[in-house]
This record gives structure tokens, C-alpha cells and sequence, in this order.
């Protein structure tokens, strides 16, 4: 049985598992709720809602806020509208309405834009928003320096490039003489027109400088139309002329720009896009994404000491390419890393990849075209060389062919040769028997002549098929060349107790080519179906040799009785230097078969084994097809 003490353990084990889960589950459900609740940012800005430098700056910020991992952020956005409402009872006013409408909202940040906003704060923290942190946007650096002893002050401030701006405008313009300055009568017009005076004669040199300030905006209007391009005008814009009418800066540098019949340059990149030329300015929509880092940073709980803030925002010369075009500014003139707006861009700027891929495969395609053309040259004259040397290799097999039938030759033209020994002694015992004998020496004469002609026309013959010569392209009766062969052959068929039968066709096969190559495929032909029979019996030496028209082709076959085609020789029977006999060389067929395919014909073998082979051999009848347009020997 358990005892009390191990029961009392086990209840307080399961009670402290209990407690921990608890507590687990607080925990995670509060931080859970404390992750999800969002942070409230309360946003000052010194004038109105519409002013473009607060839109730029709303943009930046939003912007950056959106693209933060932390918790969300609502937004509260109010404007003080100076410089239309002033003075220490609207103050008051709005320091009342702001500490009531946001005693149910406190925001976790506030943040400030602009000097009067920032001055405003400054002057009612205490009663607003005495520990919540502030942050400043667009704030001059000399505000900023006074309010250094306060805690919890963040920011870059902004200073206003007047001086750079004048030194841009006159260097774009080296041919003007005068410089013409603009301000308003409100009390921020006045501020910048003291700062302006304290500048300008540092910076204008030997430019002549006259100031348009605190007039109405017709009498502005009316001075600016009338200048000329020795004149360079710079205005900040103004918020009230001399008539009490209300600007915003950059509607006011848009009137004046308008007007205005010399380049009008201005210290804020709201300006760029009312006709103004540009400057050098701050980027007030970069200034709000700043901003919104610091609140970022804030709200989680960090601090922006840490962050890498530059001491003063930095400006950059911001130009729009219409103006630089309609005041003939020299392009060499505009320096490096200026932002040009406006312009178009150039071909290459807008179509540099597309542009580069394209003059890539454009270049390798001429590179392998050019490669494609060199090896071409190469092939051709390789082909040239190839048929170069097939012209040497048929004519030694042409003479190699004359060789094996030395004998045969021999025989026919030693047989005319002999009869016209014979005649002329029967003409030399008839000369001497005396007596008139005129008629059989005249016929004696005849078979001379005759025999003569035999001799002559078997030399003839060789000298044609033993020639060196190019391939010679035109028609001849394929009956003809049938008769030259058995010419040469016959003889050396007696010679080797072979019965040779040529069997022509009954009508003319005309055939355009090499009557010579043509005579040389036949001769192969016979001479290897005579080997194939040179040792078998008396009744099995015969070769049939016909022509026929076969379709739209002429149809040569050459039949032998010998012992036939193995099967593993026939695949290879037309190889170069493939040969079944012991001393054969093996190119007979192999230029048999290349003479015939570039007559636009084809060579083929069919056998039985031990029944003999035929070969056939088919070319185009001259007229019925498109023959090769050159034939190679």
C-alpha cells in the first residue's frame, strides 16, 4: 500500500504541471495579443494636406512602413495649414484639440514635418506628448541644434541647398550676366529671403544680382516675361505675394515658370515637372522613408543612436531634359550623377539587353557562318582533290584493265596486221609473174585497206579507253558502247574458252554522260563474270551481256554461271578495296559503282549460290529525267 508521503508528492508533481501549462499558455496568448496590437503614429505636418512635399514625404514613409516585419501601424495624419492659420490663440486651440482627440489614441511616436511643425511641437510637448518619442522630417539643422538638450529627438534634418543650386544654374548657363531672385512677403518668404542675401553675393561674383521680393505675383510675372537669356532666375517659391494671395511654393514656381523667358531654377525636387529647370534638392520622398526606419526602430523597441544616420540629408542636382532642351544647355556641361528626368532614352539605354543578346547571336552567327563558308571552301576543295585522284584511279584501273587483256589485243590487231602481210606478198609474186594482173591487185589492195581499217580502229579504241581525260558530259546510244565492248572482249573471251553473248536493244537507249567511264563500268563487269567462271567445266564459261529499256531507264545486265555470291559478301561487294578474289585489288566495283551513281544511275547484284551471278546497271534514258548536273570520275 502506498504511503501518505509518496500520494502527497504525486499530487503536488501533477499540481505543478498544471501551473507551468498555465502559465505557458498566458504567456504565449499575451504576447500574441501585445504582437498583434498595432502601434499609433501621429504625423504633424506644418501646412496643408495637398502641399506636393507632403504627399512626397506621406508616400516615403507609408511606404517604408509597409515593408516592416514588425506589428502593424496606424497612421494619424494632421496639418497645422501655415502659414493660413497663425498665432498663439490658434495654438492654444490646436493644443487643446490635439490632447483631447488623442487621449484615447496615444500614439507610441510622434513625428514631425517641416520647420513650423517642429517649432510648434517644441513650444507644447510638455502639454502633448511630454515622453513619447519624436522624430523629425525636413527639419532645418539650426532647429534641430536648439532643441538638442531635449530627449528623445530623432532625425535627419534637412538643409535646403540655396548657394549649390545658384552655382549649378550659373555654370549651366556661362552666358549669363544677371541673376534674378524671387521670394514672397510671408514670414517664411521673408526668413528665406534674409538667408538669400546673406548667400547669394558670396556666390554670384560678377553676375548682377537683383531681388523680386514682396511683390504681387502679376508684377512678378510681368518682370520674368520679359528677360532675356543673359538672365538666370532662382526662386524657393513663396506662400503669399504682396496682395495676400496664397501659394504653395511649388504652384507659385509653376506660375513663374511659365511666365518666365529665361531657365528658373528652385531648391526642391517638387518643383521638377512645372517648367522649372531643376536643382539641387533634398528628396523628400527618400527623407520619409528615412523616417519611417527611425519609427520602425522606435516601435520595436530599439534605438536609432545605433542606426547609420548621415548628419544632413543629401542633396543632388535634379534636372528635366524639356528645359535643358528648350534653353539650349550644352549636355557637356551637366555633370556626373545628376538625375535627368524627362528624357527619353536612347536605344541602347532602353534596349541595351534585348540590344546586347541580339549583336551576340548576331556575331556567333556570323562567326559560324563564316566558319560554315571556310569549311565549305575546305570540303570543296577537298571534293576537288578526291576527284582528282578518282580520275588517277580509274584511269590505272583503265590501264590496269588493258593489262589483262594485253593478250587479247595483241590477238586483234595481229590478225589484220597478218592479213595485210599476206596480201602484200600475193601483190609481190603477182608483180613478179608479170603478165596484167591490175584487177586482183586491186583487190588485193581492197583487203589491205580493209584490214588496215581494223588495225587502225582497234587502236583507236584503246587509245580512248586507255586517254587521260576529264569527264566528258553529252548523249551517245548505250547500243554502241555495248558494240565497243564486245570489240575488246571478244578475243580475250576466246582466249579463255568463255562464250560471250551480247544481246543489244531493238531501239536506241540513249544516255548523256562519259561514253569512256561507261565503257570502263562494262568492261569490269565481263571481265569479273569471266573470272567467275574461269574454273569450272566447258558447259558452265558463258557470260550473256544484254540491254533493254526498263521504264525510263536503260537496263544493262551482265549474267554469269560461276559459283555465285556468298551472303556475307554481297553487303560489302561494292566497298573500295574489298575483293573475293586472292589477287584482286577490290576497286573495279567500287569505281564501277561511283562512275554509275554520278550518271544518276544505280549499280546492284543479285545471286544464287552456285548458280551464278548477275549484275545490273540502270541509267537515266537521256530526256526522261534530271541527270546529275556533274559527274565525277
Amino acid at each position: 500500500m502506498p504511503s501518505r508521503f509518496a500520494v502527497t508528492s504525486v499530487a503536488i508533481e501533477s499540481w505543478l504541471s498544471v501551473m507551468l501549462r498555465a502559465v505557458a499558455l498566458w504567456l504565449i496568448f499575451s504576447g500574441a495579443v501585445l504582437a498583434a496590437r498595432p502601434h499609433n503614429l501621429l504625423v504633424l505636418y506644418s501646412n496643408s494636406r495637398l502641399v506636393p512635399g507632403n504627399v512626397a514625404v506621406d508616400r516615403g514613409l507609408r511606404d517604408s512602413l509597409a515593408l516592416s516585419s514588425a506589428s502593424p501601424v496606424r497612421v494619424f495624419s494632421e496639418f497645422l495649414d501655415t502659414p493660413d492659420f497663425e498665432g498663439d490663440r490658434y495654438e492654444q486651440t490646436l493644443t487643446t484639440y490635439l490632447r483631447e482627440k488623442y487621449e484615447s489614441h496615444a500614439p507610441d511616436v510622434v513625428m514631425v514635418v517641416s520647420d513650423a511643425s517642429f517649432a510648434f511641437l517644441m513650444r507644447h510637448r510638455e502639454h502633448l506628448f511630454p515622453s513619447i518619442p519624436l522624430v523629425h522630417a525636413v527639419v532645418a539643422p539650426s532647429l534641430v541644434r536648439a532643441s538638442s538638450t531635449q530627449p528623445g529627438i530623432f532625425g535627419v534634418p534637412v538643409e535646403y541647398d540655396f548657394g549649390g543650386t545658384i552655382e549649378a544654374a550659373l555654370r549651366l548657363h556661362p552666358k549669363a550676366r544677371e541673376l534674378l531672385i524671387v521670394t514672397g512677403s510671408s514670414t517664411r518668404d521673408r526668413a528665406w529671403e534674409e538667408r538669400l542675401r546673406r548667400e547669394v553675393p558670396l556666390i554670384a561674383g560678377e553676375h548682377r544680382t537683383e531681388f523680386l521680393a514682396a511683390l504681387t505675383t502679376a508684377a512678378v510675372l510681368q518682370r520674368l516675361s520679359q528677360l532675356d537669356d543673359r538672365t538666370v532666375v532662382f526662386t524657393p517659391g513663396y506662400f503669399a505675394d504682396a496682395a495676400g494671395e496664397l501659394f504653395s511654393p511649388r504652384d507659385a514656381a509653376a506660375r513663374m515658370a511659365a511666365a518666365s523667358t529665361a531657365p528658373l531654377y528652385g531648391p526642391f525636387d517638387t518643383f521638377i515637372g512645372t517648367g522649372a529647370v531643376g536643382g539641387r534638392v533634398p528628396n523628400f520622398e527618400d527623407v520619409g522613408r528615412q523616417a519611417g526606419k527611425i519609427v520602425e526602430t522606435l516601435m520595436m523597441g530599439g534605438s536609432p543612436t545605433s542606426m547609420p544616420l548621415p548628419s544632413v540629408a543629401p542633396t543632388t542636382l535634379n534636372l528635366d531634359w524639356r528645359q535643358v532642351l528648350r534653353f539650349g544647355i550644352d549636355e557637356a556641361l551637366i555633370p556626373d550623377g545628376a538625375v535627368v528626368h524627362y528624357r527619353k532614352p536612347t536605344f541602347w539605354e532602353q534596349y541595351r539587353f534585348v540590344a546586347t543578346v541580339a549583336a551576340t547571336v548576331v556575331l556567333l552567327q556570323a562567326v559560324l557562318i563564316g566558319a560554315l563558308l571556310l569549311e565549305r571552301r575546305r570540303r570543296h576543295r577537298a571534293e576537288v582533290d578526291v576527284q582528282k585522284q578518282r580520275v588517277e584511279l580509274a584511269h590505272a584501273s583503265r590501264l590496269a584493265v588493258a593489262g589483262e587483256l594485253t593478250a587479247s589485243i595483241a590477238h586483234e590487231i595481229n590478225q589484220p596486221l597478218g592479213a595485210v602481210q599476206t596480201s602484200a606478198d600475193a601483190a609481190d609474186l603477182l608483180l613478179q609473174s608479170g603478165g596484167d594482173r591490175r584487177e586482183d591487185l586491186l583487190r588485193i589492195v581492197t583487203r589491205i585497206r580493209r584490214d588496215n581499217m581494223r588495225a587502225s580502229d582497234v587502236i583507236r579504241r584503246l587509245r580512248t579507253l586507255l586517254a587521260r581525260h576529264e569527264p566528258d558530259r553529252r548523249p551517245f546510244d548505250l547500243n554502241a558502247t555495248m558494240n565497243d565492248v564486245a570489240t575488246f572482249l571478244r578475243a580475250e573471251a576466246r582466249r579463255r574458252d568463255v562464250v560471250l553473248d551480247f544481246s543489244n536493244s531493238a531501239r536506241p537507249l540513249p544516255v548523256l554522260g562519259d561514253q569512256t567511264q561507261i565503257q570502263q563500268v562494262l568492261i569490269n563487269l565481263v571481265i569479273n563474270a569471266m573470272d567467275a567462271t574461269a574454273d569450272l567445266d566447258m558447259d558452265r564459261r558463258a557470260v550473256a551481256v544484254a540491254a533493254e529499256q526498263h521504264g525510263e531507264r536503260a537496263r544493262i545486265t551482265v549474267r554469269d554461271r560461276g559459283h555465285g555470291i556468298a551472303a556475307d559478301q554481297a553487303a560489302k561487294l561494292f566497298e573500295s578495296f574489298y575483293s573475293t578474289k586472292q589477287t584482286g585489288m577490290g576497286l573495279g566495283l567500287s569505281i564501277a559503282r561511283t562512275i554509275v551513281e554520278a550518271h544518276g544511275g544505280r549499280i546492284w547484284a543479285e545471286s544464287t549460290p552456285g548458280e551464278g551471278a548477275t549484275y545490273f546497271v540502270e541509267l537515266p534514258i537521256h530526256g526522261a529525267t534530271t541527270l546529275a548536273s556533274s559527274i565525277p570520275a
